[in-house]
This record gives structure tokens, sequence and C-alpha cells, in this order.
């Protein structure tokens, strides 16, 4: 008689779904991860498809926005999600990090230092899309998250004047 534990093909399956060996103190916090990726996928797909309408010129941007939202079929809802998908990426991410914290993954120094990059470089990449737009963000906001650079020890200054061509904000 074949049985899920006695049939190859069955087998397989069986040992990676069924009898998956997992711990005991597994709960909803491990979904985070898997979160993760599918906002990754949405922000990448709806990022493409908000990239096609989009002008980067400083004279039509805005108006390529407002394009996006009135002319193109459901671009106001693509635009949504996106906007929408990144603060939701960023719950799961700061839950993901909640849950690392709470199981002591921390101890795991050369996991989690790689996280601490991620982490930095999922927040600069959020920023360039957030300032990108022409129009859609004032020169304050971008001033502000920029000068929070300035508070990295020794190279803070630096890395400002990098981004900026110049001195940041009340030097």
């Amino acid at each position: 008689m074949v049985t899920r534990k006695t049939h190859p093909l069955f087998k397989i399956m069986n040992d990676a779904l069924i009898d998956l060996p997992a711990p005991s103190n597994i709960s909803a916090w491990w979904n985070f991860g898997s979160l993760l990726l599918l906002c990754l996928m949405v922000q990448i797909i709806t990022g493409l498809f908000l990239a096609m309408h989009y002008t980067s010129d400083i004279s039509t941007a805005f108006s390529s926005v407002v394009h996006i939202c009135r002319d193109v079929n459901y671009g106001w809802v693509i635009r949504n999600f996106h906007a929408n998908g990144a603060s939701f990426f960023f719950i799961c991410i700061y839950l993901h990090i909640g849950r690392g914290l709470y199981y002591g993954s921390y101890l795991y120094k050369e996991t989690w230092n790689i996280g601490v990059v991620l982490l930095l470089l999922v927040m600069m990449t959020a920023f360039v899309g957030y300032v990108l737009p022409w129009g859609q963000m004032s020169f304050w906001g971008a001033t502000v998250i920029t000068n929070l650079l300035s508070a990295v020890p020794y190279m803070g200054d630096a890395l400002v004047q990098w981004i900026w061509g110049g001195f940041s904000v009340e030097m």
C-alpha cells in the first residue's frame, strides 16, 4: 500500500509540508519574514508600473503623477498600493526585528549584523524613493531626512556633504 511516508514523491512533500521539523514555540511572529518578501514583490511590481508613466523632469514631474492618478487605468490604486505598501513593509520589518529581539537572535552576531546592514540599505532605498519625485516632497522633508546622517560618528558630516554636494543645515 502506498502511503505518504513510503511513496518517493509523497515522501518529499510530506517531509517538507506535513512533518516539517519546527520548534514547539513557533508562533505568528515567524510569518513576518514571508510577509516581507510579499511586500517587497508588491513594491517592485507597483514601482515598475509607476515608472512606466513617471517623468523625472522638474517641470513635468508633478503633471506625470497627476496623469498617473487621473488618466491611467487604476493608476490611483497602483500609487496607493505603492505608498501604503511601503508603510506596511516597514511595519513588517520592525515586527520582524522585534521577534528577533524577543527570541534573542542578536546573539548570532554575523546574522544580526547582516540584518542591520540590510535595514540601513532598505531605509536608504526608501529615502531615494521618497525624495525622487520632484515637487512631491518638501525641501524641508528632504533636508531633515538627510541630516539624520549627520548623527553618524566621525563621518556623518562628510556623508551629508556627499549627498547634497554641500554642507548640512545649521553648520
